[in-house]
């Protein structure tokens, strides 16, 4: 066969196969638009013949009430709905609630505990022992310490960690109390400042005004008083810093538990170290004082207090929760002390109605074993949190670790007796020698959604205190107590 006929059959077959394409498409036009949208039609079914009272979602058409609308088109085209219509929100009965509690017996936990649970819609208290007298709670405190920060200082906060020139050639780290500025930046969440950026901009800068030396002061005056806590004992060194407006790493050796006895000159030092291998050299270090008009050479921010809040309470970390603490202060125009930090957080939480007279509190954290807190006053600040007229403080909701996977409940609910709770129960724990604690919130099997808080002091088994508290709150979780 030739080169002419085989092009003569190649443009026979085209145009054999653009009519029979051409035929198609023309059927497909002309289809009915309840066939082409037609859901689980089965061969041999046909939806355009099938009567209007078999469509999904279309009543049977009515002869006697000429005001019925007739379904149109459109509304014949809608799939069947995927999710269940939401049940109205239940409020379980308080008995009942009480009983689930009071079924679970664990050896060696008693009744020394302030306990409290109530439905977060309507306050309506549905269990309480003990629950307005003060007891130690513990790492729980960070709950009310984050809401008191939140309340002041707004969720979209940020805290700057500067650096200052007062003349050429000399220049100041100054400290803004970021809790989280870091060494160097690694692929953790939530994305950190970092001392090597600080570093690269500022180098960045002083090569612009072509200098080429400067000696480094480092100024962390923005807390006042002492950096550590009268009411903590000597061996909680490895448990906290040194608080400090000024610190990388939260003032941690190598980032493992050993603190340095000066969080902020090692700052300075290790700012040094990094300008240095930007060609910059740094000819001396000591403490300054930063003038207020000294010009910025560079500054970097810390992540929003919000996101600060919920990684502090899913780690349950108390340099954070000390540093935001005295933040509150600041933010209301008070000196960034221990002592103004009480009072401020104090009054915070009067305004928001949390405040108890059975309350008192020494510190950010929870270590310090003078403060005391009813589980009624933790309860009202976690309604007032997940509530609608407070949006500023849902990371103290957000930031609850969820039982089972992950933070400081990643490890618990293990047990045939409190997996229920698993993936279901959100709460904040507190540790301490001879106190147990818990503050959260959950969702009932009917859709309730509780708060509780229990705070355990002098168990006799804590190991079976904690037990106790996953069993109570896996209980809780699976009410369906109308």
């Amino acid at each position: 066969m030739g080169p002419k006929r085989i092009a003569i059959v190649v443009l026979a077959v085209t145009a054999a196969i653009v009519v029979v394409i051409s035929v198609i498409v023309g059927a497909i036009v002309v289809l009915p638009r309840a066939n082409r949208y037609t859901i689980g039609t089965q061969p041999g079914e046909s939806a355009s013949t099938a009567p209007a009272s078999s469509l999904p979602n279309s009543p049977a058409p009515s002869s006697t009430n000429p005001e019925t609308p007739t379904p149109t088109r459109q509304m014949q085209d809608l799939p069947d709905p995927v999710l269940a219509a939401a049940s109205p929100r239940v409020v379980p009965n308080k008995a009942a609630v009480t009983a689930k509690i009071r079924a679970i017996k664990v050896k060696g936990v008693g009744g020394a505990y302030s306990g409290s649970v109530v439905e977060v819609g309507s306050g309506k208290v549905l269990y309480a022992h003990n629950a307005t007298r003060g007891y130690i709670p513990a790492s729980t405190m960070k709950l009310l310490t984050s809401t008191a920060a939140l309340s002041i200082l707004g969720p979209d906060h940020t805290f700057k960690t500067s650096v200052v020139s007062p003349k050429r050639g000399q220049i100041i780290l100054v400290g803004g109390g970021d809790p989280y500025l870091a060494r160097k930046a690694s692929s953790d969440y939530p994305k950190r400042a970092t001392i090597n950026g600080l570093a690269r901009a500022t180098a960045s800068r002083l090569k612009h005004d072509k200098i080429k030396r400067v000696s480094l002061g480092y100024d962390a005056s923005l807390f006042r008083g002492p950096a550590w806590n009268p009411r903590w004992p000597g061996f909680y060194g490895d448990q906290v810093s040194r608080t400090s407006a000024l610190w990388v790493d939260e003032g941690r050796v190598g980032g493992g538990g050993l603190r340095y006895r000066d969080p902020a000159k090692q700052a300075a030092v290790t700012f040094a170290a990094a300008l240095s291998k930007q060609g910059i050299p740094v000819s001396g270090i000591r403490a300054a004082r930063a003038p207020k008009s000294a010009p910025v050479v560079a500054r970097v921010s810390s992540m929003s207090l919000e996101r600060i809040v919920e990684h502090l309470l899913m780690v349950s970390d108390n340099d954070a929760a000390e540093v935001i603490f005295r933040q509150a202060a600041i933010g209301a125009g008070k000196p960034g002390s221990i002592a103004e930090a009480n009072s401020v957080v104090r009054s915070e939480l009067t305004r928001l109605g949390i405040w108890d007279p059975g309350m008192t509190i020494s510190d950010g954290s929870g270590l310090a074993r003078q403060t005391k807190v009813p589980a009624d006053s933790m309860v009202k600040m976690l309604r007032v949190a997940a509530g609608q007229k407070h949006p500023e403080l849902r990371a103290v909701i957000t930031g609850l670790p969820v039982a089972g996977v992950e933070g400081s409940l990643k490890r618990q609910y293990y047990d045939d007796k409190s997996l229920a709770g698993r993936g279901v129960v959100r709460g904040k724990t507190g540790t301490l020698n001879k106190v147990r604690a818990r503050a959260g919130v959950l969702r009932t099997t009917d859709g309730s959604i509780l708060a509780y808080a229990f705070l355990i002091n002098n168990p006799k088994n804590e190991f079976n205190a904690m037990v106790w508290l996953d069993r109570v709150t896996a209980a809780i979780s699976t009410c369906g107590c109308r």
